[in-house]
């Protein structure tokens, strides 16, 4: 007896079988279109990079457990993209000469991280990038801020269903030097203990803190600080905070579009400034979205030109998780508007011909490729999803007349050839 291969996918990635892709590509198509029409353009970058790429730029938690790596041919160490923003920076760099900055750009790449699968995360997911090079003005954090607005709102979200919750990892330095009195080598420590502080309870916490080398006394004023919100500016030296562009949108009237939170730190090493989460507010769902920040030299490993950016990265496992929440995911679509059936095997031709001209005025169009009885090939093109047929019989066809049918009301009509597109188009839209 033969043995035959599993036909599960690799675990932690997924098939996507028609009606989910219908789902996924709806979606994203609203997403796309609001990016354009902020005038982001395209782009993409190949799967695998040299493994170093992302061991000098995504952070230790990626670099030493999460990447995929490879060793080719040629002894090289290469890796699959966890992440597109050193691929964009090292695009950056080789072309900066010839670009005209600021950019606006954005891809939806497919990325590899080895995690352990659980909800929300995969080891294979697809990432919307949006991303501004090469401007330091804050208008920058208030079009990232408007724009993740308009892309949940393309989707069917409500402004009540997500929040924006933002932080300038320079002020939360200020606040832990000058407020807590962290030393600068203990810092990194602490904005990691600061990244975990709703994932723990608070004991944890503290033996965490403890473990970086803060007394107790440090520990309480941590949580003092990081529960202030807004309360926390008044606090900081005038100098940081004139430093902030945060500050400057909290100042401007874009203010309403983000809350200010200094739990806020984001994970991956390059961000600089400006960090910011979009989280679900639905206790069904209370996690983060998606996130991004403001790096202040995006391609310093690759040129000595320094270019600043700001962007984020939308994955695709939490949103259709979301989307879900809030009962947002659109229908599948169905596979064909309208299906041509000719009466028999000799009038095949004639039904790709009017399949050609309908095509032509953008309908979904099939023909029968094993053809059967005239009732079964209804059923089919019923079940399919048609709301019509056009129906090739002899003396119709050499009349110069097609039967155009609906399969809603049964109710159908004989019409000429060149009026079935009219026609059809005039019975989809009832």
């Amino acid at each position: 007896m033969p043995e035959y291969l599993p036909t599960a996918p690799y675990r932690g990635t997924r098939d996507f079988l028609p009606p989910e892709m219908s789902v996924r590509m709806q979606v994203f198509g609203h997403l796309y279109d609001v990016l354009e029409r902020y005038g982001y353009l395209r782009y993409d970058g190949p799967l695998m990079e040299s493994a170093e790429i992302y061991e000098r730029k995504s952070g230790q938690e990626i670099a030493d457990q999460q990447l995929y790596t490879l060793t080719d041919r040629g002894d090289r160490r290469l890796a699959l993209r966890p992440e597109m923003t050193p691929t964009v920076a090292r695009i950056i760099a080789g072309n900066a000469g010839s670009l005209q900055f600021p950019v606006r750009w954005y891809s939806h790449p497919n990325c590899f991280r080895y995690e352990r699968p659980q909800r929300g995360r995969v080891r294979e997911h697809w990432q919307i990038n949006a991303d501004i090079f090469g401007s330091e003005s804050p208008n920058c954090e208030i079009e990232m801020f408007e724009l993740v607005h308009d892309l949940l709102r393309s989707v069917g979200a409500t402004e009540d269903m997500f929040r924006v919750r933002a932080n300038d990892r320079n002020l939360l330095s200020s606040a832990l030097t000058d407020l807590v009195g962290c030393t600068a080598e203990q810092l990194p420590q602490v904005f990691s203990l600061v990244d975990r502080w709703e994932k723990y309870d608070r004991d944890t916490l503290a033996g965490q803190a403890e473990t970086i080398g803060l007394a107790d006394k440090q520990f309480e004023k941590l949580g003092d600080v990081l529960g202030a919100g807004l309360a926390l500016l008044d606090e900081l030296p005038a100098p940081v905070k004139e430093a902030s562009n945060l500050v400057r949108v909290l100042e401007s009237d874009a203010a309403g579009l983000v809350h200010f939170d200094p739990m806020i730190v984001r994970g991956l090493a390059y961000y600089t400034s400006t960090v910011f989460e979009v989280f679900d507010v639905s206790p069904e769902n209370n996690r983060a979205l998606f996130g991004g920040g403001r790096y202040s030299d995006l391609a310093g490993m690759f040129t000595s030109q320094q270019i600043t950016g700001i962007g984020f990265g939308m994955g695709d496992v939490t949103l259709m998780d979301f989307l879900a929440t809030h009962s947002l995911a659109p229908s599948p679509r169905s596979e064909v508007d309208v299906v041509v059936i000719p009466v028999s095997e000799d009038l095949g031709g004639a039904a790709r011909q009017v399949a050609t001209r309908l095509r032509g005025t953008g309908l979904r169009t099939s023909t029968p490729l094993e053809l059967r009885k005239l009732g079964k090939e209804l059923a089919k093109a019923d079940k399919a999803g048609a709301r019509a047929v056009v129906i090739v019989g002899r003396e119709d066809w050499d009349s110069g007349n097609v039967t155009v049918r609906s399969l809603a009301t049964r109710e159908q009509r004989q019409v000429p050839l060149d009026e079935a597109p009219t026609a059809v188009a005039a019975l989809l839209a009832e």
